[in-house]
């Protein structure tokens, strides 16, 4: 194996082979690379191209390094690795050969050389429970494009990631990892890492008036997972649930993928109709609200709404999935408290997410619920995943700890606020005529009005042909009817592409 190393005034030197070596390598002391690893490189890139051939013999560490001018442990690092690998073998009182069968050869799968007709999939029956998984459509569970110019603007439900605590967040995650990744890469806990499970307790207690112990809380991948959940340990196939209308239709597809059977409610400006809801299914097992801030109206359950729906699922031994999805972010007044605090012992389930404060593709959210139901949801969570990741828990948890969630959200509120009013003055300016666009107490989107008698959708669809991703109203709506809108997301934008959005948003608008 011939093996030189380039100098950068002279020509690379040559020197005879070693014996039983076939291939020749050049090393290069300018490459950022070091040299252990371009020896590995050098080495590794004969075998696999065949250069190097199974049984071959290599010079040993010190012929070798001998040839290069290089340290032995240089090359022993490479060896090492080499052999670790699987590329090389060795033969003690003999010398370090070739393996019989490198990685490349027993893992990866070479194509059959016969061709080989694609099976046909057309018509292929699905189990009941996979076409209801099938056809739960929603527009919350479709791909998004990114952010910016040449993506979307007022996607619904994306936080401010220009304004993420990357400095901070990388710090914590680094420091994670250099303490514990062995521990990490070990554990799996169905519940949740404890010391998030207690931060998330005291920043409930404080912050939501939540009643809980960190027993009762249950690490989760988001509201989607929590849902999934509670139809999967609280409802029968057929179970009649309530559930809000308009609506997060991400949940009510949960629930029909579940075998669940939604009723939906009509909202007021009190929030979910319990009287109508008994009305129309007094046998409901479970109730899906949006209390603190209503999705997608904005509304706030009211205190005696609250106290009804507590009374009807105490009556009716019924439950309540209580989806506090973004009540951090409030800007006028003080909040009500968590419907789950509102009287002990009470049928509520308390959700919560990290999704809208950090990051959806974070994948991590919790569940509250009563302690005697906490077996069952840890073994439904744990047939679901096993385990939230535990990097992730541990810097959300060193996160809280530490006070960084907290100034995070306090800045993101001050942030929010500034970028709504940023939209409704460029709708204002812009959008008169074409779209109703208000300001809101609460929350990261706004609902833009449409003359009445105009068709949300086809206002949703021509916004999209010009780059801006809004909701149309009418697909979050069951049975109820009215007046069209376009839900507008603003946390993500800077003000600057707010007013560029809104001026396509204007152009589409337009459009008949």
């Amino acid at each position: 194996m011939s093996l030189t190393r380039k100098t950068s005034a002279k020509r690379p030197r040559r020197t005879s082979p070693p014996a039983g070596a076939v291939a020749a390598v050049v090393l290069d002391p300018a490459s950022s690379a070091p040299l252990h690893r371009q020896v590995y490189e050098a080495v590794r890139g004969a075998i696999v191209a065949g250069r190097l051939r199974s049984g071959s013999k290599l010079p040993s560490t010190r012929a070798l390094a001998a040839q290069l001018s290089l340290s032995r442990n240089t090359v022993l690092g490479a060896y090492a690795q080499l052999l670790s690998e699987g590329y090389l073998r060795g033969r003690i009182g003999s010398g370090t050969y070739v393996a019989d069968a490198p990685p490349e050869r027993v893992l990866l799968a070479r194509p059959s050389s016969e061709p080989q007709p694609a099976p046909s999939l057309d018509g292929a029956p699905l189990s009941r429970r996979g076409a209801l998984v099938a056809g739960a459509a929603s527009p919350f569970l479709r791909a998004t494009a990114p952010r910016g110019p040449a993506g979307w603007a007022f996607q619904v439900g994306v936080p401010a990631f220009d304004a993420f605590p990357a400095a901070a967040w990388g710090r914590l995650m680094s420091r994670r990892w250099d303490r514990s990744w062995q521990a990490l890469l070990t554990r799996c806990e169905p519940q949740g890492y404890a010391p998030l499970r207690r931060a998330i307790t005291d920043y409930l207690v404080t912050a939501r008036g939540v009643r809980c112990t960190p027993d009762e809380v249950i690490v989760v991948s988001g509201t989607q997972q929590a849902i999934s959940l509670v139809a999967e340990v609280l409802l029968d196939p057929g179970d009649p649930v309530w559930v809000e209308d308009p609506g997060y239709t991400a949940a009510r597809s949960a629930l029909i993928a579940a075998g669940a059977t939604p009723v939906p409610v009509p909202v007021d400006r009190e929030g979910l109709d319990v009287a109508t809801a008994v009305r129309r299914s007094s046998s409901a097992r479970l109730a899906v609200v949006t209390p603190a801030h209503q999705f997608p109206l904005g509304v706030t359950m009211s205190l005696e709404r609250r106290r009804a729906l507590l009374d009807w699922a105490r009556s009716s031994s019924g439950w309540v999935f209580e989806d506090d999805y973004d009540s951090e972010f409030r800007y006028a007044g003080r909040p009500l408290a968590a419907l789950q605090g509102l009287s002990p012992g009470a049928r509520v389930i308390y959700a919560g997410t990290f999704s809208k404060v950090l990051s959806p593709s974070l994948r991590l959210g919790y569940l509250v619920v009563p302690e005697g139901l906490v077996d069952a949801f840890v073994a439904a969570k744990a047939l679901a995943d096993v385990s939230s990741p535990s990097l992730e828990q541990a810097v959300v948890a060193d996160f809280m700890i530490e006070g960084h969630f907290a100034r995070h959200v306090r800045r993101m509120r001050v942030l929010y606020e500034r970028r709504q009013a940023a939209l409704v003055a460029a709708a204002e300016r812009e959008l008169s005529g074409l779209l109703e666009v208000g300001p809101a107490p609460a929350g990261m989107h706004l609902l833009g009005w449409l003359p009445t008698g105009r068709a949300d959708g086809a206002a949703a669809e021509r916004a999209a042909a010009c780059g801006v991703r809004c909701v149309a109203l009418s697909e979050l709506r069951a049975r109820s009817a009215g007046r069209g809108a376009l839900l507008l997301g603003y946390a993500a934008l800077p003000e600057d592409e707010i007013a560029e959005g809104v001026r396509r948003l204007k152009a589409a608008l337009r459009q008949r």
